[in-house]
This record gives structure tokens, sequence and C-alpha cells, in this order.
């Protein structure tokens, strides 16, 4: 086996910082130098490699040349991994703190509010919640499992469908109370504000359009009404009285056990996306994220048959 031709790695460190800030004084500050000794560390590269990866401009700072930008692309994948395989040195074996990350609506309205049980089951088990609308990246981010919000096709992920999603309309129930504006079935809809929630960047969601389309009604302005971007400002705005909202079994919270919501109808209708537990195979057998896993899809069990109940 050949040995390897390996730069000096305190300028490889101190270049790709550079290049990533265009700054010498910038990536200084990173990694807790001078920008002075940046520039030292910069020159020692070019000379090992014989090549230049600045230009120099005295007016306007530094550029990469074109051998500097494709050597810097590849430098911050390889730091990038040699960052990850020392956080999972790093990392207890035996660790008993798992990271879950969820969609914030699924953290606040459904999952917290039940990890007390959890704590009470599993006492030597810490849980971390990590909230984020974007998907996990399990090879660079400290998270142990992930619920997913999707179609459920994640290659290379230890995956289990978490709960269905059902979509039927709610309001509070004093709208239920006037004669003169009757809402007994979807087709009274048409006499009632829609509480609309803004979702941007997911096909097929269900709105009101889907909704209605779903279950046979026409008729209906769904342009108009009160708009929002989180699911639990919709739930609010209906159960304050304003109007009539779209929720789903899985985000509903409390609301309809309370009272502070009703369903009108029970009309409702499959959303084109679930919720899934994944976790990267290589950890799924962890006798605490085995546990974890068990905790969650009894309590969506649960939550399921409770929410068809009332």
């Amino acid at each position: 086996m050949s040995r390897r031709r390996l730069p000096p790695l305190n300028a490889v460190r101190a270049f790709e910082a550079a290049a990533r800030h265009l700054n010498f004084e910038k990536a200084g500050d990173e990694i807790a130098v001078t920008a002075s000794a940046v520039g030292q560390q910069v020159k020692a590269l070019e000379a090992w490699l014989g090549r230049p990866l600045f230009v120099r401009q005295p007016a306007r700072g530094v550029a990469l040349t074109p051998l500097g930008e494709r050597y810097a692309a590849s430098l911050s994948e390889v730091l990038d991994k040699l960052d990850e395989a020392t956080a999972q040195v790093l990392r207890p074996r035996t660790s008993n703190v798992i990271t879950v990350s969820a969609m914030p609506s699924l953290a606040s309205n459904w999952l917290i509010p039940r990890l007390g049980s959890f704590r009470e089951r599993h006492s030597e088990i810490d849980v971390r919640v990590s909230v984020s609308m974007r998907l996990t990246d399990f090879a660079r981010e400290d998270v142990d499992v992930a619920i997913r919000f999707g179609r459920g096709h994640y290659p290379g992920l230890h995956t289990e469908l978490l709960m269905e999603e059902y979509f039927f309309a709610v309001c509070s129930a004093s709208l239920l109370k006037n004669p003169e504006r009757p809402l007994s079935e979807p087709a009274d809809l048409k006499h009632h504000t829609l509480v609309h929630e803004a979702v941007e960047g997911v096909p097929d969601y269900i709105t009101w359009d889907r909704w209605l389309e779903a279950v046979g009604v026409e008729g209906v302005d769904t342009s108009r009404g009160p708009r929002f971007t989180h699911t639990y400002l919709c739930l609010q705005a209906a159960a304050s009285g304003q109007g009539v909202a779209l929720a789903t079994n899985v985000l509903i919270g409390d609301y309809l056990e309370a009272g502070r919501l009703v369903r009108p109808f029970p009309h409702q209708v499959k959303g084109a996306y679930q919720y899934y537990v994944v976790s990267p195979e290589a950890n799924a057998d962890k006798p605490a994220l085995t546990a974890f896993r068990a905790w969650l899809l009894e309590e969506a069990r649960a939550h399921v048959a409770e929410t068809a109940r009332i």
C-alpha cells in the first residue's frame, strides 16, 4: 500500500476556512489565529503544492483561482466527513440520550405533550427534541431518530409508519348554534368563513379546494378567508369563532377532547402524506432507540383510536 501524500493539515484547515469566507481575517476568527497566520499557512500550502490557490487583489482582497475553487470544494467535503467521524467516536457507546427531530407543529401539538409518559416509563433515558422543517441528514447531524412527513420511501433508513393523516372540518361549538346559518353538512360551508393554512412547496397537500372536491361539494368560494402559516394558528382562529378550519387527526392536539373545537360533520379525507419514524439502519437496534420507537408507536395507536372515538 502506497503512502498517502498528505499536505500540512494545519495549512489545509486554514485554506479551507479562507476559501469559504474569501477573507483571511474571518478565517482567522473561525480557527482562532490571526489573519497573518492564515496567510502564512496558505502560502505554505501553495508552496507544498507548487500551484497558486488564491489571487491577491490589493483593492478587493483575495479570490480563488480555478484550481483553488476545485480544491476547496473537495477539502470541505473531506473535513465534513472528518468532523462526522470524530463526533461518532466521541459519542458514548452506551449513551442513554436520544435526539429526535420533528416538524414544529408535530413536536408542539403531539410529541412534547406525551413525553412525560415516556419519562415515567424510561427514567434512565433522556430525550432531546430538535425541531426543523427540513429533512434530517443523519450523516451530518447529531440526531438519532426523526419523525418524517412524506410518502415513506427512505432508502437506507429503518422506517416504520407512525400515523396516517386524515383531514376534517372543525369549528367552535358556537357556530353550530346559529339556526340562520346551519352547519350540518359540507355544502353548508358556503355560508361560513373558511380558515386556511398557507402551505407552500408541498404537492397534493389537502387544501379546502381538494377537500371539497374529494367529498363531492361544489359552489363554495375558497378564495376568501384568513390564512395562517402554521396549523396551530388555524386551530386557534377556529376555536375563537373566526371560521371553519381543516384539521388533521395527527395535529388536532387536545382541542376536541377539551371541547374547544368540534367536528360539525364526520366527512374526512386521507392526506397524500403520512408520518413515519426513521433512523439509520446501523443504530436501529440500540436498546434506548428501540424503546423510544416502541413507545412512539404505542402512543400513536392510542391517539388514533381516541381521535376516532371523539
